[in-house]
């Protein structure tokens, strides 16, 4: 019996660190403009932008993942996260055209009686996590009032966006991302929860109409993913 949970806990962590790295590349090189929009400048950008993303990226995916886990677990559930082999390749491939359809895995819930009140909270449970990332940097930002340029400045802000940003796509209300499930279970949460994350979002990452409507199509094109449609 031990031996099968150390087996399934090495998987897990395997899934997980491979999901991280490959959303760490993708994410650098769509910021770096890909392959095509990069040009000569592409490694001497991803020198520098690599580290900022592999620390935003790593506390608001790993940390996400993690507390759907937690919470699963707490309610009986086994839960663990899984990577998506075809997830992958896309993560890469869009990364590398220079835009990103994060889709490395997910956390794989396994219970035999779970209300829409436990799935709900389950599911907030990672957008949650990605605001209190937000919370603690933006602390930081405050307190260590970085000069507007500077590594620090440039990291905080990259973790202020990415936090928000995958909170507020992980809370869309398309099936099979988190948002859908809140929506079953309590409109008031999901409508008092979205207009936070949203609101954060406009404001100190300067979104544009046009990439929420992006992010928009992108969850209805995971969605069909996930359905087995494309």
């Amino acid at each position: 019996m031990h031996f099968r949970e150390n087996v399934s806990l090495v998987r897990e962590v395997r899934d997980i660190v491979i999901g991280d790295v490959v959303l760490i590349a993708a994410m650098t090189m769509t910021l770096s403009g890909g392959i095509f929009y990069g040009g000569s400048s592409l490694l001497s950008s991803i020198e520098y932008v690599a580290p900022i993303v592999a620390l935003g990226v790593t506390l608001s995916f790993i940390l996400h993942e993690l507390m759907h886990k937690f919470v699963a677990q707490h309610y009986g559930a086994i839960a663990g996260f899984r990577v998506s082999p075809n997830g992958l390749m896309v993560t890469l491939l869009t990364g590398l055209f220079g835009f990103l359809l994060g889709i490395p895995g997910a956390t794989v819930i396994y219970a035999s009686s779970f209300t829409k009140r436990q799935m709900g909270l389950v599911s907030l449970a990672g957008p949650l996590t990605n605001f209190a990332v937000f919370l603690a940097f933006l602390a930081i930002g405050i307190l260590a009032h970085p000069a507007r340029g500077s590594y620090l400045a440039s990291t905080v802000g990259f973790v202020l966006f990415i936090s928000m940003l995958l909170a507020f796509f992980n809370m869309l209300p398309v099936s099979p991302l988190d948002g859908s499930k809140v929506l079953a279970w309590d409109k008031r949460v999901y409508v008092v929860t979205m207009a936070v994350i949203f609101a954060l979002m406009v404001l100190f990452t300067g979104i544009s109409l046009y990439q929420v409507v992006f992010m928009v199509i992108i969850a209805l094109m995971l969605s069909l993913f996930y359905r087995n449609v494309l």
